[in-house]
């Protein structure tokens, strides 16, 4: 598995939210321009899952969020903090919508190759 949720983005709409399984994973959130405005985590908590929380997200819309992409994982919380640290490394700041979170806590990663290669 690459370091980088490398999947296509989906437009985030009614439709292809309904898509959307009721699994436990991870998702990230992209404005119009492809940039991530938030790494999300579908924990235990969640009645639904992943589709629980994109409808969420389309009931409130957040960071100008437009496209979404998920991957199932029951490791969420480690893949949801992987997700975050490579995304620290790349950019070195966290995206919009993760700026509550504590950069210190995370740890580092140092992923091999350039972002987008696995």
């Amino acid at each position: 598995m690459a370091v980088r949720l490398e999947k296509s983005w989906i437009d985030l709409n009614i439709s292809n939210v309904a898509k959307v399984a009721g699994h436990l994973g991870v998702y990230e959130l992209a404005n119009k321009n492809g940039e991530i405005v938030y790494i999300g985590v579908a924990d235990a908590t969640s009645n639904f899952g992943l589709r629980e929380k994109l409808e969420r997200e389309l009931q409130h819309p957040r960071f100008g969020a437009c496209r979404f992409r998920v991957e199932i994982n029951m490791a969420y919380r480690t893949r949801h903090t992987e997700l975050l640290q490579v995304y620290l490394y790349d950019q070195n700041k966290l995206p919009v919508g993760n700026e509550d979170t504590n950069p210190k806590t995370l740890g580092r990663l140092r992923p091999g190759g350039s972002i987008g290669q696995s």
